[in-house]
This record gives structure tokens, sequence and C-alpha cells, in this order.
């Protein structure tokens, strides 16, 4: 994807490295996180290594990467030997632990696409991508084989500006990466269209966050203090030249409710966000 350009000043970055623990609950890959820090969070924001490691031990094993692929003679693709070319990878998270994973939509391609998706336990498991929504970047993809933990949705209508909020992606040729940032505005106040072979693909608004993105990273799960999914990562800003800025977009968890309740069956936590019923924010 060529993410989207706009002219605003860019902020600093810290990093700092951190080992993901080993869950008594959860059959973890043994891998190790590494945690970029956008800008200073706020007095209410997680503030130590301690803290930072809890949240990230709890929400990391409802994220996955993706590498999706189309028919075609070239490469075999999961125990079942279809075959597939690769297209495109990014990251993505569990929505429902029988299987059902979301990602952006470009990322996704169309449906139909098969995948390769790398579980919290290590191991690789296919699927396809069963549902797409290319004007608003969301997909679906259904995994054969797989039982894992999702994500617990939160509403990202409780979110002010300053909230701590952080996102789990995967940049290319990078390691997994955690990113720290602050929530900045619910609205962008216009609608992003990408360019080149991803021109049919964007959203009409997005959440903006002070958050430093990279290519990969995309439909990888946005979470805020608590560990709740409040949205997922669609795109980097660029200033004029092209220099990426330490800003992101990410479409909403309430129209990430909508989509995944209209082409699947949902928990009764995703289907009150789908209908704007929410059961009030944490103080």
């Amino acid at each position: 994807m060529k993410p989207h350009r706009t002219a605003i000043p860019a902020l600093i970055g810290l990093a700092l490295l951190l080992a993901a623990c080993e869950s008594a609950n959860v059959d973890l890959e043994s891998r190790d996180f590494t945690v970029q820090q956008t800008s200073v969070p706020p007095g209410e924001a997680v503030a130590s290594t301690e803290q930072i490691t809890r949240l990230v031990h709890r929400s990391g094993p409802s994220y996955v990467t993706i590498v999706v692929s189309k028919s075609g003679p070239e490469a075999t693709i999961g125990k079942d030997n279809r075959r597939g070319v690769a297209v495109a990878s990014g990251s993505g998270f569990v929505v429902d632990g029988s299987g059902l994973v979301m990602t952006a939509a470009h990322v996704a391609k169309r449906t139909g696409n098969v995948v390769s998706v790398r579980a919290a336990n290590g191991r690789v498991y296919s699927g396809d991508v069963i549902a797409l929504k290319p004007e608003n970047d969301m997909a679906i993809i259904r995994l054969r084989g797989f039982s894992g933990k999702p994500v617990v949705p939160g509403d990202n209508q409780c979110l002010r500006r300053g909230n701590f909020v952080y996102s789990l992606g995967r940049p290319h040729e990078q390691a997994d990466t955690a990113r720290l940032g602050e929530f900045e505005s619910q609205s962008f106040g216009q609608g992003v269209r990408y360019s080149g072979d991803d021109a049919k693909f964007g959203y009409p608004d997005a959440m903006v966050l002070r958050l430093s993105t990279q290519k990969g990273e995309s439909g990888g799960p946005l979470f805020d203090a608590n560990g709740a999914l409040v949205g997922m990562v669609v795109s980097t800003l660029y200033d004029n030249s092209g220099k990426p800025l330490d800003l992101a977009h990410a479409v909403p968890s309430r129209t990430l409710a909508g989509f995944l309740c209209g082409a699947v069956a949902c928990t009764a936590e995703w289907r009150a966000l789908a209908t704007g019923v929410s059961s009030g924010c944490a103080s």
C-alpha cells in the first residue's frame, strides 16, 4: 500500500526491547516484541515497563501475522496442497476463537484469496478471505483447524484526546512490534483513497493516532489502556516530501463491529458495538 500523504509536523520516537512472557492459559510461542514509543503518554497512561509487559502479554495471543495468496501454480499454501502466489502480507487479530480473523482489505485483496496465518502458538494455519469491504478497508478471514484467543472489543467512542493507545503489528523484514502512542481524534475529517495497485481501497474517515507505523502493520489491532480493542490500523501519514510522520489512521471498533456482524454471526459484545449500544466507558 502507498499510504496517504499529508503535511503535519513530525514527532520524536523512543525505543526499547520487551520480551513477551509465557501464558499459563494460551500456548504462546516464544516471541519478542520491539516496543516503540511515539510520544510521552499522559499522566493516566501506562508508565512502567511492567505495566506495558502485562498489557502486551494480555493482548498478544489475539494478534496474528498474515500472508495472502491468489490462485496459481507457483507455490503451495496450507496442508490441503492448494497452490497460490503471494500478493500481500500484513497483520491481523482474532475476533472469534473458532477461527475468524480481521485485517485490512488492502492486505486481503479480494474474497476467495487463500491465506497463511501465524498465530500466537507459533503454528501456521491456512484459510480463506470470506468477506471484504474495500471502501472501508476491512476484511474477514476464516481459518481451518484453528482455536485461539479473540480480542476483547471496546468502544472507540470512549477514547479522549491524549488517552494512551497501543498497536501490535509486524513491519516488513522486522520483528513483531508494539507501538505506544496517544489517541488524537475520532475523525480525520475527509475520506482517503489509496493510489497505485490499491486504488480501489480506502475509507470515508478514520481515527487519528499519534502513533508511528510502517508497511506490514496494516490490519493490526489497536488497543486502549485496558487492553480492549478500539480500532484497526490502516495507514501511516506522510508529509509533502514523503517523510513518514508519527501519525496514523485506524478504523474505529464500532465500524469493525458493523462489518463483522453484517457478514458473519457475532457475539453479544460485538453486536452491542454494531448497534451503537455501549455498556458504558470506564472512568
